[in-house]
C-alpha cells in the first residue's frame, strides 16, 4: 500500500486560533510492529523515540494505512524524517533504509 497524498486534510476545527490534528488514543498496531511506510519510493521504518513538536511546527503530507503522515515545516525535499502523532504533541519519527 502506497501513501495518498494530495491536499492535506484540514485541521480540526479550533476556531482558527492554532493549528491542530487529532491524536489517537492508541498507536496503530502495524507501527508497534515495526511495520515501514512506503513514502516517496522508499520504506522508512518506525523509530523507538519521538520529538514533542506543537502542530504548528509539522506540515500533513498524506496518510498511510488510515495513519497520518507529517514532515516539519522546516525540513526540505529529500525529506530526513517523516513523522506520525501518537500523542499530544508527541510525533514519532520514521528513518528511511536502503536495506531490507
Amino acid at each position: 500500500m502506497a501513501l495518498t497524498a494530495g491536499c492535506a486534510s484540514a485541521p480540526s476545527q479550533n476556531g482558527g486560533d492554532v493549528q491542530s490534528y487529532p491524536a489517537p488514543a492508541v498507536e496503530a498496531g502495524w507501527i508497534r510492529n515495526g511495520q515501514p511506510i512506503q513514502f516517496e519510493g522508499d520504506k522508512w521504518y518506525p523509530v523507538d523515540d519521538y520529538e514533542v513538536m506543537s502542530d504548528s511546527e509539522v506540515y500533513e503530507v498524506g496518510e498511510y494505512r488510515g495513519v497520518q503522515v507529517f514532515v516539519a515545516k522546516i525540513d526540505t525535499q529529500p525529506y530526513s524524517r517523516i513523522y506520525t502523532k501518537f500523542d499530544k504533541n508527541k510525533f514519532r519519527y520514521w528513518e528511511r533504509r536502503d536495506y531490507d
